[in-house]
């Protein structure tokens, strides 16, 4: 037997570590010591546990405990804001596609393949040059990476379902291919999505990161963890424990939205599983 989502700790700690995140980044400037850009260089580089910096200090003698929680919110609006643009986009494109006309589907399936011919990471970074650095370029950049594999997610669930009884039945009752999408396709491929939507808020964080420490991103003196990454990357052999906490930082974020998104697929299977097979 399943248990509720309050009783699985599978979720329920990864989606409270989600949420603290998300929290931090919000009141992010209530709670840091210091501000992003006050520092002192007779306080460079020191190393964690130093009197009044517990994570130590950067190449400009700034709090990198500070940094790391105003870093928090660009970092998370880089990550969670392209999932979400990609996921209406592709939702749109791909149930547009599965109950589109032979025509409609290979141009819009054709165009996702143009896409998919790029690797991810250099697409990202192909259209990020072609913007002004900054935080919209980053979300831009992203949106464009992740639409199309998107769309593929929902194409596919609405491949499995046109030919369904209930489907067949709001045709015949007249109904529009507009309304169909809305009330009947959308409900049922959205668990799918969201699930989706969620395994990839981690890869897009590390994506965001790789942005800025490129120069392609948020850029310095900002807080975000990227460009923070390559502002330490001159002292790592001199201060390896400062120079890697953006990176740690990074990689735990992303492990969170990682396990956040595998324990919601097997909520969302355990539940398909349960369905009545013409509901499914």
């Amino acid at each position: 037997m399943s248990r509720a989502p309050y009783r699985d700790p599978g979720l329920l700690v990864p989606a409270g570590c989600a949420a603290l995140l998300l929290l931090l980044a919000l009141a992010g400037p209530l709670l840091a010591p210091y501000t992003a850009t006050a520092g002192s260089l007779q306080d460079r580089l020191l190393d964690p546990g130093s009197p009044g910096h517990p994570l130590g200090t950067d190449s400009q003698g700034r709090d990198l405990l500070s940094r790391l929680i105003l870093g928090t919110r660009p970092s998370l609006i880089g990550g969670l804001l392209p999932v979400a643009v990609a996921t209406t986009a592709g939702t749109a494109v791909g149930i547009a596609a599965g109950l589109g006309g032979r025509i409609t589907e290979q141009v819009l399936l054709r165009a996702l393949d143009v896409l998919y011919a790029f690797p991810g990471v250099l697409l990202a970074i192909a259209v990020a040059t072609l913007l002004q650095p900054g935080l919209t370029a980053t979300v831009l950049a992203l949106s464009v990476v992740l639409t199309p594999a998107v769309a593929r997610v929902v194409f596919t669930e609405v491949q499995r379902i046109r030919t369904a009884e209930y489907l067949e039945a709001a045709r015949v009752s007249g109904a529009g291919r507009t309304a169909i999408a809305l009330r009947q396709v959308a409900p049922v491929v959205a668990p799918v999505v969201l699930v989706y939507a969620s395994s990839l808020v981690g890869l897009c964080v590390v994506y965001a990161a790789g942005l800025s420490f490129l120069g392609l991103g948020v850029a310095p003196p900002a807080a975000e963890w990227g460009a923070m990454l390559d502002e330490l990357r001159p002292s790592l052999f001199t201060h390896p424990l400062v120079a890697i906490l953006p990176a740690l930082t990074i990689l735990v974020v992303s492990v969170v939205f990682n396990t956040l998104g595998d324990a919601l697929r097997h909520r969302v299977g355990d539940r398909a599983a349960r369905l009545p097979q013409g509901a499914r």
